[in-house]
């Protein structure tokens, strides 16, 4: 299963059935779970696990060191998780010592060709990271989060669950719970329906957060209070919890907001 021109250095961990293609370079430190496939020149290095079932396609780089001037060689950890697929030349490094030491990437996941996820990011399960998309340091993604090709995102920006983010799009800002961000500085462009209705997420649920996104984005009154107005009319709506609570926990970060919308909380 392993390729006599791959190196693997002493110390690593390699689980049952895995395929280690031709000149991959797998470092000292590094798990491969069961059935994990590196194609051909995969580089693999670091504190870095691998979750099983995972397959990395040539020219991908994992777990090399952080691109932050503030790194000092801290022992900080990379975390993938299983049936990911990596394509060409994705780059993931690890965590540092400024923002928790680990970068986290959740199971089911697809980062397309020239993708990059930086350190300390946390993303969630089944996110689909398109070619050319660059996350920046710090940044939270939540589970079934798909982003357009060639969109970048700012440090410490959060990306609520469900939520689909647009081709070319610079993301500033977070953007809620199943929301839709556009544009170059993104707005807020409604919900991510088309994704919601493939998940086959109830209709009459779908309805009453078009109803609660209506009210939440409205012009009258501060944001701040239609949060409010909107956790209370909407108090037995799970969907509509989790954007209030996304808002209302806030971060370093503005809110993505739709055009004529104010930040006036």
């Amino acid at each position: 299963m392993i390729h006599p021109s791959a190196i693997i250095e002493p110390g690593a961990r390699i689980g049952a059935d895995v395929r280690v293609g031709p000149y991959c370079v797998i470092g000292p430190e590094v798990t491969l779970g069961d059935r994990v496939e590196l194609v051909s020149h995969v580089v693999v290095s670091g504190h870095t696990t691998i979750g099983a079932d995972t397959r990395i396609y040539p020219f991908a780089s994992i777990g090399g060191q952080p691109q932050d001037l503030k790194f000092r060689g801290e022992h900080s950890r990379l975390v993938v998780g299983e049936r990911c697929q990596i394509r060409e030349y994705v780059t993931v490094h690890p965590g540092t010592e400024g923002g928790g030491m680990e970068t986290r990437i959740g199971h089911d996941c697809l980062l397309m060709v020239s993708s990059h996820v930086a350190h300390d990011c946390q993303i969630g399960n089944h996110v689909v990271i398109n070619a050319y998309v660059g996350i920046a340091g710090h940044c939270k993604i939540g589970d079934y989060v798909a982003f357009g090709g060639m969109c970048g995102v700012h440090q410490f920006v959060r990306i609520g669950e469900h939520a689909f983010i647009g081709a070319h799009s610079m993301i500033d800002a977070d953007v809620i719970p199943y929301g839709m961000a556009v544009g170059n500085r993104a707005r807020l462009a409604g919900l991510n329906l088309v994704g919601l209705k493939r998940r086959k997420f109830d209709r009459e649920a779908i309805h009453t957060l078009r109803a609660a996104y209506r009210q939440i984005f409205s012009s009258e009154g501060t944001l701040k209070e239609r949060v409010e107005d909107a956790a209370q009319l909407f108090d037995g709506a799970p969907m509509v919890q989790k954007v209030v609570q996304f808002i209302t926990k806030g971060s370093d970060r503005p809110l993505c907001l739709p055009v004529n919308v104010a930040n006036d909380e």
